[in-house]
């Protein structure tokens, strides 16, 4: 027996690194009667069979795991929005960052494309830093033809596994190909008709950048909340958080409850506005949400 993790996933085959080398495994019959399905990230045991092949016998438990994209055992996430081309979305950064914290997943905020950006747009984009920043975000706002500012990149995935997240076109193949000109991924041209990009990347997995793991992945441009419970949501905006124990009632939602402190921070402008809103928006996905049984 051979303990290793899953590095790739793919046509049925999952690819398990075991002390530098590479073996395409198939999963073994039982993890589809009790419906689980191995996950690029996984920590496994598996049989060799033959030279290079195994079989997967053990799946390790899970410090946590994503649906979309899936993967497993995420110490952190770059999150990567552009200025324009496709143009910022707030509600859009929102929605990656409520789903990683929600995962207990550290996340930074890469900001791309500054080269293409009108002035008008650069200044936006510096007042959104400057806000993210203070809630407590690492943020890079940079263009992805410099090399200014990604040595800071290059050092927040060492020695960890990283998810990449963002909508498509927004430079993610891009931003890899500079940290590691070796990967030579593809990358694709942006859809004016449509607004966004081709997708570029067609399957989960894990590229090595600066001793750590780093796991490329499809984009898109649409994310729900499908576990999330609506007294959770706030727990997931940081700056709510800080704040929820001292509102007057203990399940409070932060909406039309009195002596709310989450609101009361709003007013005083200590919370800002658009996330708030955001917030408000979410939870109402999430209430509208219809049951399943």
């Amino acid at each position: 027996m051979k303990e290793g993790r899953i590095i790739k996933a793919l046509s049925g085959f999952y690819y398990v690194k075991s002390n530098h080398t590479i073996y395409a495994c198939k999963g073994r019959g039982v993890f589809r009667n009790q419906k689980i399905t191995p996950l690029v990230g996984d920590l496994v045991i598996f049989e060799q069979t033959n030279d290079g092949e195994g079989y997967i016998k053990e799946i390790d438990a899970r410090k946590n795991e994503l649906q979309r994209p899936p993967i497993a055992n995420i110490d952190q996430a770059v999150v990567v929005s552009s200025v324009c081309q496709p143009s910022f979305s707030a509600l859009l950064l929102d929605r990656f960052l409520v789903i990683v914290e929600a995962k207990k997943i550290k996340p930074m905020i890469v900001i791309t494309k500054k080269d293409l950006a009108s002035i008008e747009e650069v200044e936006e984009m510096t007042s959104y830093k400057q806000a993210y920043e203070k809630i407590g975000y690492k943020v890079e706002f940079l263009s992805l033809q410099s090399s200014q500012g990604m040595e800071k990149i290059k050092q927040f995935f060492q020695d960890k596994i990283t998810v990449l997240m963002g909508q498509s076109g927004v430079g993610k193949s891009t931003l890899l190909n500079a940290l590691n000109p070796e990967l030579s991924i593809k990358t694709g041209e942006i859809s004016h008709s449509l607004g966004r990009g081709k997708h570029t990347t067609r399957h989960v997995e894990f590229l090595q950048i600066n001793n750590g793991l780093v796991a490329d992945t499809p984009g898109f441009s649409s994310l729900d909340f499908p576990e999330m419970e609506a007294e959770d949501l706030s727990a997931y905006f940081v700056e709510m958080n800080k704040r929820r124990d001292a509102c007057k009632f203990r399940r409070c939602l932060h909406d039309q409850e009195p002596q709310c402190a989450v609101k009361k921070a709003v007013e005083n402008g200590e919370i800002n506005n658009y996330r708030y809103e955001h917030y408000l928006q979410f939870l109402q996905e999430i209430i509208s949400r219809k049951p399943r049984y």
